[in-house]
């Protein structure tokens, strides 16, 4: 199997994977191992995906990272529209130790998702 062939299957099993609710209150405890998430609204638009670069808590710790607002995402896309990912909002996620396919993934499920919010490293205009 090719690599690419491996990371469309990842893809595959991604989407297909179980989707979680955030909490209402509290710690994310999904996966303390790290990986590629997709972040959904209620209605199930994708939001946002991501992956585990570092971290100690893997998944656990991006996911609450988002939630209490102190990721990128959150202060560039959740907090100017005062969405709170407790309210209803949902996650899937894939464990992938491979810093090569995390990256690769993520690359490929934002360009076939297209989320709302994508990170792009560029500065907002004041």
């Amino acid at each position: 199997m090719t690599e690419s062939d491996e990371i469309m299957n990842l893809y595959k099993t991604l989407i297909q994977s179980d989707q979680y609710t955030f909490p209402s209150k509290g710690k994310v405890k999904i996966s303390e191992k790290h990986g590629v998430y997709i972040v959904y609204s209620p209605t199930d638009k994708v939001l946002h995906v991501g992956n585990t670069p570092s971290g100690k808590k893997g998944l656990n710790q991006r996911l609450y990272n988002h939630v209490t607002r102190t990721s990128s995402f959150s202060r560039v896309y959740l907090k100017p529209q005062n969405i709170s990912l407790r309210n209803g909002y949902k996650y899937r996620v894939i464990e992938i130790s491979s810093p090569r396919k995390r990256a690769l993934l993520e690359a490929l499920t934002a360009g076939l998702l297209c989320p709302a919010h994508i990170g792009t490293g560029e500065k907002k205009k004041k």
